[in-house]
C-alpha cells in the first residue's frame, strides 16, 4: 500500500522512487486521413509513472504516490529484446554473430523497427522474452501478442529491474542460468549511450549538464484512441551519483505532449 515518506526519507540516497503523475492533456486535432487514428478526446487524461534508483546509494525503497501500474512499452522493449538475445548467446557459449550485431545496433541506436521485428522472432517472441525476464528478475512484464512487441506491458519498477540487470553487477553468471555477464552488460550500455541525437530526450532531462546519459526511448500512437504512449528509460548522472530512471506514460494528446510530460516527471522524481 503506498505511503507518503517524510522529508528525510524523500532525500535518502538510494531510494527507489515510484511516482505517479496524472495531468490533463489538451486535445489536438489529428490530420484527416482515411487510415488515421481518431482525433484525441479532450476528456482523456495523460498519466505518467516514474521509478528512480540511486546506484551509488543504499537501495532503500519509498513509494511517493500512485500505483505502479502497467503501460505499453513501445520501443523501450528493445532493451529487453537485446538482453534476451544476449542470454541466448551466453547459453550457447558464443558472442553475438555479425548478423545479430547488425540488427542489435540499429535497433537500439536509432530504434529500427525492422531490426526489432527480426530479433523478436529470433528470441522466440513473448515466450522467449518471458524466459529471459524470469532470469533477470522482472515480475510484471508481459510480451506483446504475436509480432506486436511494442504492445508488451510493463511497469516502471520492472524497468528498473531490467536497468539494474544492465547497469549493476550481477555477480557470477553460469551458462543457462543467472543474468547478463560483464561483456553483455557493457555491450548494452555502449549502445544505449550512443543513441542518435534526435532520440536523446526523456530521462536525460533530469541529468546534470554535460553528463552523457545512456537511454532508450519509446513512442506509440494507439489506433483506437489517437493518443500516444511515450516512455524513456536509462542511466543518468546527477551531482556525482548514478541514477537509473524509468518514466512511462500514456494518454498523451501528441508525441510532443508526451515528451514534455516524461521530462517533467523525470526531473520531479530525481
Amino acid at each position: 500500500m503506498p505511503i507518503r515518506p517524510s522529508r528525510t526519507a524523500r532525500t535518502t540516497a538510494g531510494a527507489l522512487v515510484t511516482a505517479a503523475v496524472a495531468l490533463s492533456a489538451a486535445a489536438l486535432p489529428h490530420p484527416a486521413a482515411a487510415a488515421a487514428p481518431p482525433a484525441p478526446s479532450g476528456k482523456a487524461r495523460a498519466h505518467a509513472t516514474a521509478a528512480v534508483l540511486d546506484l551509488d546509494g543504499t537501495g532503500r525503497t519509498a513509494v511517493l504516490r500512485g500505483a505502479d501500474r502497467a503501460y505499453d512499452t513501445a520501443s523501450i522493449v528493445k532493451v529487453d529484446i537485446l538482453a534476451a538475445l544476449l542470454l541466448r548467446a551466453q547459453d550457447a557459449g558464443r558472442p553475438l554473430s555479425e548478423a545479430e550485431r547488425d540488427l542489435a545496433e540499429p535497433m537500439i541506436r536509432r530504434s529500427d523497427n525492422a531490426a526489432a521485428n527480426a530479433l523478436w522472432r529470433r528470441i522466440g517472441r513473448a515466450s522467449g522474452l518471458a524466459a529471459a525476464n524470469e532470469r533477470l528478475g522482472l515480475t510484471s512484464t508481459t510480451g506483446g501478442p504475436g509480432g506486436k512487441w511494442g504492445l508488451t506491458r510493463t511497469t516502471a519498477s520492472d524497468q528498473i529491474r531490467l536497468l539494474r540487470a544492465v547497469f549493476d553487477s550481477n555477480g557470477t553468471v553460469r551458462r543457462g542460468s543467472g543474468g547478463l555477464d560483464a561483456g553483455s552488460r557493457a555491450y548494452v550500455r555502449t549502445l544505449m549511450s550512443r543513441v542518435e541525437s534526435g532520440q536523446s530526450w526523456g530521462v536525460s532531462a533530469a541529468g546534470s549538464p554535460g553528463a552523457r546519459p545512456a537511454l532508450k526511448n519509446g513512442w506509440l500512437q494507439r489506433s483506437t484512441t489517437g493518443r500516444w504512449d511515450v516512455n524513456s528509460v536509462g542511466e543518468i548522472a546527477v551531482r556525482g551519483h548514478r541514477y537509473l530512471v524509468a518514466v512511462l506514460s500514456d494518454g498523451n494528446a501528441s508525441m510532443g505532449d508526451g515528451v514534455s510530460l516524461v521530462e517533467r516527471t523525470a526531473r520531479a522524481a530525481v
